[in-house]
């Protein structure tokens, strides 16, 4: 899913941007972090945090939104 959520936010820079801020990464840092575990959890709570992005992603990723959540729910067992 973490893939899913990189190429989406590759084709849409302004999604991209604030990603990057909400954060705290640089373009060097993002880049260094990629396919780190902190990584990984970034990216899916962000996405599962933002119904707007989710709801593109998976979209664009023709897979269901349940789907997204379930993986973000392993990730996060707690809530």
């Amino acid at each position: 899913m973490a893939d899913l959520c990189i190429g989406y936010l590759a084709e849409n820079p302004e999604d991209l941007a604030r990603f990057m801020g909400h954060a705290g990464y640089d373009p060097s840092a993002f880049r260094q972090a990629i396919g780190t575990s902190e990584m990984t959890n970034g990216l899916i709570d962000y996405f599962a945090s933002n119904e707007t992005i989710l709801l593109a992603l998976c979209a664009n990723a023709q897979i269901q939104p349940e789907n997204f959540m379930r993986v973000w729910q392993i990730l996060n067992p707690a809530g």
